[in-house]
Order: C-alpha cells, then structure tokens, then sequence
C-alpha cells in the first residue's frame, strides 16, 4: 500500500469521522505529501518511517525557514496519520508521538483601531462598480465585523440564515459546529438593503430559465458564492481606498478587531471564545494584552497612589 493511498484513507476518515473542514483536510494533504516526498528521497515510507525519520524530517523544515506554526502543524498531521494508521493495523507503531514539537512564537495579532474600521465601512459604501456591489461590500464588511466570523463562515452563509430581519446569524464553523452570532443594527440595515437588491437579481435569473443560488453572497463560480479569495482582494481594495495600508488589513485583521474591541470595552473572554467559535478558551486568549493594558489603565486613573 503506497504512501498516497495511506494520505487519501486518512483524509477521508478525518471528513467523515471528525467533520474536518475542507481548508483543514487541504492543509493536512498539502503537509503529508510533503512529507511522502521528503522520505521517497531518503528511500523510505509511511511503513517504514522511524522516529529518526520524523525528526530529521522536522529539521529539513527549519532549515528551510519555515515558521514555528507551520512546522507544529506539520508534526501534528504527521501525528493523527500515524494514529490512523495504527488504529487502521497498518503499523504497530506511531514514530511521532513521544516528540516534542517546536512550539508557537508568541505573537500578539494584528488589529485595526475602531476609527481604521470606520474608515473600511465608509470605504466599502463608496467601492464598487455599481449600486449593487457597494450594496453587497456594505453587507459584507458590516457582517465580518459585527460577529467576527471567520472570511470561509462569511462568504459561504446561506441565504436562508438571513431572512426575517434576524438579531441573531446560524453560523456554520469549524467541523460542521454550529453557533449563534449577534448582529449589530448597522449589520442588520445593511443586510436588509443586500437582501432586497439581491433578491431582485435572483428573480430575474429565474425568469430567464436560471437556477437562483441558495447562499447570501452569489457567485458564477463553481462554489457557487463569493470565494474567500475574491473577498481577500477586495478588503485590499478597500484599505486602499480608506487610505489604510493593505498590508496591514485583511479578513482575520477585522475578526482580531472585533475580539479586540469587544474586549477593551468591557465584554467577557469566555463570551468572546463562544462569539467567535474558539474550541479551547487557551486559543482566545491570545487577546488577554488588552485586559492587561485596561487593567493598567483602571489603576492609572482610580488609585489613590496613582494620582499626580
């Protein structure tokens, strides 16, 4: 049995066992593939592969620059593959589970100010071709920020999740997850003007004999709706025209905004982990540096030893 076959059972297993979103699945193939390669040039396999094997394997990523996240998440596709592997009695063994990996670098994500953000929304009022596509990235930029969705959540929401003037989105997560988002009445308002205007269109597509798209954002392409791609280019296009470096924004800069505003505003980490589908409060913490910085700043303002 070839390394191929062992990554193709795998991926399907992880679909169809633990619900794997379609990016995960991607990224994990992408991973093992590279490791396949990696040991076919040393003349060895999946069967075959030792610890030494895995190791060494980790240590040709270093010294090819990747970054600490790339290299842990490399070892943990190389982990579960194994683990399948010895559940499936393809091997007695699983070489990668007593290493350690190389760890995370500690970065604090990138944000927008709350008046970077109010420039974005007045930007996606103002860009478009047309009245319907300022209409749709009004709704667009409106949504990211008013739930913090992820950009593959967003662009791929059915449009069923949006009738009747909801407070509240069904957003579908990561592995098939289900959560409850708040909207924002400027969300709500550009929702409703989306709506009426998309509707429209779709009324003329069956009109003319075609099949009208179930998603809130409908495309020509073969997905369907809005790729998380186009939708890339687009909040460049807008940093442009709000005269904010491209650079610095793209859709997970407006999800880290939101957390991030939410917070420094006084709202709970445990409500923001459920807010934006964090499976582990650990992967919400990341945003903790705002807590510290209004922690020092209450004590700064109401301390009697603080006062000048």
């Amino acid at each position: 049995m070839g390394d191929h076959h062992w990554i193709s059972a795998f991926l399907e297993a992880a679909a169809a066992e633990q619900g794997a979103a379609d990016n995960t699945r991607l990224a994990y193939g992408r991973d093992l593939r590279d490791f396949a390669e990696w040991l076919a040039d040393a003349g060895r396999g999946f069967s075959d592969a030792t610890r030494a094997d895995v190791e060494n394997y980790l240590l040709h990523c270093d010294a090819q620059g990747l970054a600490k996240s790339t290299r842990a998440r490399r070892l943990s596709a190389i982990r579960q593959l194994y683990r399948f592997a010895f559940e499936e009695g393809w091997r007695k063994d699983n070489p990668a589970i007593q290493i350690a990996g190389p760890g995370r670098d500690k970065r604090l994500p990138k944000t927008l100010s709350e008046a970077e953000v109010d420039r974005l929304l007045d930007a996606a009022r103002e860009t478009g071709r047309s009245r319907e596509d300022r209409l749709r990235n009004t709704c667009l930029m409106e949504l990211l920020y008013a739930t913090g969705m992820r950009v593959s959540e967003l662009v791929s929401l059915p449009v069923s999740a949006a009738r009747g003037d909801p407070r509240m989105l069904l957003v579908m997560g990561k592995g098939g997850k289900e959560r409850m988002v708040p909207l924002s009445p400027p969300a709500r308002e550009a929702l409703t003007a989306w709506l009426e205007r998309r509707d429209a269109t779709e009324a003329r597509t069956r009109e003319n004999g075609g099949t009208p798209s179930r998603f809130l954002f409908p495309s020509r392409g073969k997905l369907g709706h809005l790729t998380r791609h186009r939708f890339y280019m687009l909040i460049k296009e807008l940093a442009v025209a709000a005269g904010i470096s491209p650079a610095k924004v793209t859709p997970h800069t407006l999800r880290h905004a939101f957390a991030t505003h939410l917070l420094a505003n006084g709202a709970d980490l445990r409500a923001i982990q459920t807010l934006l589908g964090h499976a582990d409060v650990a992967t919400t913490e990341i945003y903790t540096h705002v807590l510290e910085e209004r922690l020092r700043d209450l004590v700064l303002d109401h301390h009697p030893l603080a006062r000048d």
